[in-house]
């Protein structure tokens, strides 16, 4: 792609991105195709980087993040089995742009960021899109969000190196907790379904996230962010 895209070219680089890259590996949901059709990901990238928003891989946001595969993103969501009416922890809201796909397929959504730049960033580009019913926070997200629980779902974007038994506490009866879990150099998604005092555990697909930092995830601290 040529690093000077017009608006035309990248809906037509978005259309593809769904068609080859979503659609052609398995991903069904009509709303969370939907969803990545009218999310703008290059208003969430670096503008150096809006002629690539569209590449078949993460892309770096800053501070050791990424903005995730376009195909994860939207795994996870259809993981997530949302049809509107839900209330969404996502912890790792990053830049913000799978906090604007839930936006689309959810009631509400309560993102977490650790780094505060990114948060403030992912704020600011919601705003930008008017985005109403998603609002982002900076703290710890690896404990959850417990003044807020219960939560319909959760959408971890980050690797822990087990399922954090404090998220699976915050979710309402049959919600649902979307994870990548294992070693850092290789996870699969993890999903928790609730049902009462017990939880149904089943493995997908096989990422590689960032880590989860904080009390609940790898430990230590946020990359520094002066």
């Amino acid at each position: 792609m040529s690093p000077f895209m017009d608006r035309g070219e990248l809906q037509h680089a978005r259309k593809r991105m769904v068609e080859e890259q979503v659609i052609a590996r398995g991903v069904g949901d009509s709303r969370v195709l939907a969803a990545m059709a009218r999310v703008p990901r290059e208003h969430f990238v670096d503008p150096a980087l809006a002629f690539c928003a569209y590449d078949d891989r993460p892309l770096n946001i800053g501070y050791g993040q990424t903005i995730s595969q376009p195909f994860i993103v939207a795994r996870m969501c259809e993981l997530a089995f949302l049809s509107g009416s839900e209330r969404v922890l996502e912890v790792g809201a990053g830049c913000g742009y799978q906090t604007a796909i839930l936006s689309e397929l959810a009631c509400e959504v309560l993102a977490v960021e650790i780094i505060r730049p990114l948060a403030d960033l992912a704020s600011g580009k919601l705003r930008q899109l008017g985005i109403a019913n998603a609002h982002v926070e900076c703290f710890d997200g690896s404990l959850g969000w417990p003044e807020k629980a219960p939560f319909d779902v959760i959408v971890v974007a980050a690797g822990a190196p087990k399922i954090p038994v404090l998220l699976c506490a915050q979710l309402g009866e049959g919600g649902r907790l979307v994870i990548p879990v294992g070693p850092r150099d290789h996870q699969k998604l993890a999903v928790v379904v609730r049902h009462g005092d017990d939880f149904e555990t089943r493995y997908d697909t096989r990422v590689r996230f960032v880590d989860l930092v904080g009390r609940y995830g790898w430990g230590g601290s946020p990359p520094p962010q002066a």
